[in-house]
């Protein structure tokens, strides 16, 4: 057993050797540019790596300096258009957000508050809930001890007034759309007159007295667009966001009338 166990361990220590002796050799006979060609790609990637850095760092300054050479009047008002309509949706988006409501809840609670304490319990369920659903409610309940119609009328009024609120200044936003492409063609069409006004003083036509007018021309065309197509997106959700709360709150009009008529079926009983 000892003598086939010393076997297998010497047999296994040959293995590994010529293992390691065919290791070597191949390493030894690998011409040398095999070897030169491997570093060289080493080489070469290390050098693209370097230079995506570089281009990744050097985008802000790229977008800068490109910005700068657009001319500061018409990229100035360009890039306000953009500061500008960017609050403007922000905001309207912030307000948007908080005034969702959860609208088969409150109906819901409104509901329950009409049957178990009444018209006041109902408008204490909406004062204390946030949003133009809950404001519509109120009023709707407010008149509800005068008549249907009369309730029916202060919703159908006050809705008028939320969806004006809800609709504040959301046409700046389409107004900063519209003028940043239109800023951005007039620079286009300034550059190429400063093109020919070139051409007319040197009186030849030479790409070089051409080439800063049509560049200056395409850069406010690009960047005029680049801001209206930023704005429209952000206009796009508001407006969405807009009809979606308008629905809710036609839906809720039609629920709180009927919780009302049967409120005063109820009453009569």
């Amino acid at each position: 057993m000892k003598r086939l166990f010393s076997i297998l361990v010497i047999a296994a220590i040959m293995v590994l050797g010529a293992g390691n002796l065919n290791a070597a050799n191949n390493v030894k006979t690998l011409p040398s540019t095999s070897i030169v060609n491997f570093v060289q790609q080493d080489e070469d990637a290390a050098a693209a790596d370097e230079v995506g850095d570089e281009e990744s760092a050097g985008f802000h300054q790229e977008l800068k300096r490109r910005f700068i050479e657009g001319g500061p009047g018409f990229m100035g008002i360009v890039l306000l258009c953009l500061i500008l309509g960017l609050a403007i949706a922000i905001e309207r988006i912030i307000y948007l957000n908080l005034a969702t409501t959860n609208t088969k809840k409150l109906a819901q609670d409104v509901e329950d508050a009409l049957k178990s304490g009444g018209v006041e319990a109902a408008k204490e369920v909406c004062r204390n809930t946030r949003g133009p659903v809950a404001s519509i409610y109120y009023q709707g309940l407010d008149r509800a001890d005068e008549s249907i119609e009369a309730a029916e009328k202060a919703v159908v009024a006050y809705g008028g007034v939320q969806m004006g609120q809800l609709e504040k200044n959301v046409s700046w936003v389409s107004l900063f759309i519209a003028l940043a492409p239109m800023l951005g063609f007039m620079g286009t069409v300034i550059g190429m007159i400063q093109a020919f006004d070139r051409i007319e003083a040197a009186g030849d036509m030479q790409p070089s007295l051409v080439a800063g007018g049509i560049k200056v021309a395409l850069l406010t065309t690009v960047f005029g667009l680049i801001v209206a197509i930023i704005l429209q997106i952000f206009y796009n959700y508001i407006i969405a966001k807009i009809d979606s709360i308008v629905n809710d709150m036609e839906d809720a009009s039609i629920l709180l009338i009927d919780m009302l008529v049967d409120y005063k079926n109820r009453k009569r009983v």
